[in-house]
């Protein structure tokens, strides 16, 4: 329920960062980043992106490190706008 991914980690994971007219529903959840910004999480596992991912559909970070797993959800991202490569839980 909270992001343990900070400062350096965030250079090659950067938060699914929510809007502040964002709202949670079903799965997906807000949760409040420890410099206060609020960020997407799935199931309650915080959502990043891989800065190795570069086009819509690139999965190369699933599995990194062994705790990267790519996020399968079964309801659409809560925002459509959102492009470049999977989303990824720790």
């Amino acid at each position: 329920g909270g992001s343990n991914c900070n400062e350096g980690c965030v250079g090659a994971w950067p938060p699914f960062l929510a809007d502040a007219d964002d709202q949670a529903r079903g799965d997906w959840t807000i949760i409040t980043r420890a410099d206060g910004s609020q960020q997407w999480a799935l199931k309650g596992q915080p959502l990043y992106y891989w800065v190795g991912d570069q086009a819509p559909g690139d999965v190369s970070g699933d599995g990194v490190g062994g705790v990267w797993d790519l996020a399968r959800p079964a309801a659409p991202a809560p925002r459509a706008e959102c492009s470049g490569g999977g989303g990824y839980s720790y």
